[in-house]
């Protein structure tokens, strides 16, 4: 089986690699192609996984490439994990958005919509690749905005492309941790919402929803990453578990003010740090593994640093620091290519799962997952405070796509006026002619 991915030269494809290195059932992965435009990034990843393989019989074959329809040809499935305009483009988002006081985080706000921007014609541009070279391919997408990008996918796609995130798992795994679940993962997690931005309504073991019990406990609800974060008043205010992302919404202006007051945004912070890492492959006596390990250990202890700071919500606890979405995405293919069918929360169309949304809207939802891809679960409806913010967020994602299909800067210019975190139609144009100044990429909006 050939399972292709492109953005191969990103910094967390040895994840994937690592994962597919303990499959041995019948139907795994033996070829891996890494694409990427940038030859440098390829070779560096590619000493990365040899080391990785070095002394596992049976290692998948991993060949590396630039040339994307070379990559794509008779790919079974195809992770897209691509990042437009870099990290660079990522700090100059951030920087943008902050210098006109409101958030430039990566899909949160004014940054996610500059994101969203340079990446949905690409991604459109893919999927019709995928369509032409490799009709029978899945497609699952990593690439942020996960929930955006995949429902620019679908419209070329439609359910042959399926987004991840590993945030809801994560979540999931933690409630049930601190309940007592003797497998987290067997839990049923009632998550209904957008890609960051959705709720735990719900966690059932053996058939009991045990989160009532979590919130009514204060100092078990205190205990873990969201309960520090969101604070236990807020939580049992809600009378649902936020995914993390939340914390830019119901503490904007905290966050806003922190991000203000660093040294280097998170865009920059990994610019440098993974520059340092690529520059270190430079040399041929590197040792490649043991370099990567040590820079992903600081990523991610260094994730979500300044919201954790703001909420005085200390250090991550070690058990978040594995990651997580190769585990998500291994799961789902592996349950569409073998027919094992299982439950994952994924970015899906909405197909009337949430009646106040239309059919082709792509929610993030619990998922059967089978041989002909992932159906999503039908649940209960969103309380109105959430349904608001669904809403708002998805008109806010289709003036995205309309503006990206169109050309339209005027487009443009709605889709960061109607964003919730950004409170001026003026600040809307000044952020449009601030991330068109700095992101060529962006020269198509007229």
């Amino acid at each position: 089986m050939k399972l292709t991915i492109l953005g191969g030269g990103g910094f967390r494809v040895p994840l994937v690699y690592g994962a597919l290195l303990g499959d041995r059932a019948e139907g795994r992965v033996t070829h891996v192609v890494l694409h990427d435009l940038d030859a440098e990034r390829l070779s560096a990843v590619t000493r990365v996984l040899a080391e990785q393989a070095a002394d596992v019989p049976d290692a998948p074959e991993v060949t590396a490439t630039t040339d994307l329809d070379e990559a794509l040809r008779g790919a079974d499935f195809i992770f897209s994990a691509i990042r437009v305009g870099g990290l660079e483009g990522r700090a100059n988002d951030e920087r943008v958005a902050l210098a006109e006081g409101v958030l430039g985080q990566e899909t949160v706000g004014a940054g996610g919509i500059a994101y969203g921007l340079r990446t949905v014609p690409v991604a459109v541009d893919i999927a019709r690749r995928v369509a032409r070279l490799a009709p029978d391919a899945w497609v699952i997408n990593f690439t942020n905005p996960a929930g955006l990008v995949t429902e620019a996918m679908s419209r070329h796609l439609g359910d042959r492309v399926i987004g991840i995130c590993d945030s809801p798992v994560g979540l999931g795994r933690r409630i049930a941790r601190v309940l007592g679940a003797a497998n987290p993962a067997e839990a049923w997690i009632d998550y209904v919402g957008l890609n960051h931005l959705g709720w735990v309504r719900g966690l059932h073991i053996a058939g009991r929803d045990e989160l009532p019990r979590l919130l009514a406990d204060r100092d078990l609800l205190g205990s873990f990453e969201e309960g520090k974060l969101f604070g236990v008043d807020w939580l049992q205010s809600l009378g649902a578990i936020p995914n993390e992302y939340l914390h830019y919404y119901y503490f904007n202006r905290e966050a806003v003010r922190a991000y203000q007051a660093v040294e280097k945004t998170r865009g920059a912070f990994l610019k440098d740090q993974q520059a340092h890492f690529y520059e270190e492959m430079r040399r041929p006596d590197a040792h490649a593994l043991k370099a990567w390990d040590r820079t992903r250990a600081e990523r991610e202890a260094t994730y979500m640093s300044e919201n954790r700071e703001t909420a005085g919500a200390g250090e991550r606890d070690a058990d978040d620091l594995s990651g997580g979405y190769e585990k998500v995405a291994l799961a789902l293919m592996r349950a569409i290519a073998r027919d094992e069918r299982t439950t994952l929360i994924l970015n899906v169309r909405n197909k009337g799962t949430l009646a106040t949304l239309d059919t082709e809207a792509v929610i993030e939802v619990p998922c059967l997952v089978d041989a002909n891809g992932a159906h999503p679960v039908s649940v209960a409806p969103l309380p109105d405070h959430a349904t608001g913010l669904v809403c708002a967020v998805k008109a806010v994602e289709r003036e995205v796509l309309a503006a990206a299909e169109a050309g339209s800067r005027t487009t443009a210019v709605k889709a960061f006026a109607l964003h919730p975190l950004v409170d001026s139609v003026n600040v809307a144009r000044r952020l449009v002619e601030g991330y068109t100044a700095v992101h060529p990429g962006l020269g198509y909006l007229k």
